[in-house]
């Protein structure tokens, strides 16, 4: 979990400490692609914090050690996943989902991975 930020400015430095621990254009690439989720997640201004699971990140290596030492902390999640009657059409659904999202948003922290029905739930205690 990325510690609280309000500026983009923390990416960039984040590419360049984590850039040193990569040997292969495989493992940038991925580094890339996590830097751009995390500038897309900094710019939704989403109350969730951005997060991805660790397995997701060893591409890393070393670079795992340097988060610790930003202050990323290794939290549990609750997976969640919404289930709406199937049969409903797809605007039907897309409301009827927008509708429980916006109850779920008064009652937890959360966030969706994917954009579609699956909920990585945080701790409260941990992410306020």
């Amino acid at each position: 979990m990325l510690p609280t930020i309000n500026s983009i400015i923390i990416t960039q430095t984040l590419y360049d400490t984590l850039f040193q621990y990569l040997i292969t254009p495989e493992k940038e690439e991925l580094l890339k692609k996590f830097i751009k989720m995390m500038e897309d997640h900094i710019k939704s201004k989403d109350n969730a914090p951005f997060s991805q699971p660790v397995s997701a990140l060893e591409f890393l290596d070393e670079g795992l050690e340097e988060l610790r030492l930003l202050n990323w902390m290794e939290i549990p999640v609750t997976v969640w996943e919404i289930s709406l009657d199937e049969s409903l059409g797809e605007d039907v659904y897309q409301d009827e989902l927008e509708k429980v999202l916006n109850l779920l948003e008064d009652l937890m922290i959360f966030s969706r991975p994917d954009k579609g029905n699956m909920l990585w739930v945080y701790p409260y205690s941990l992410v306020r």
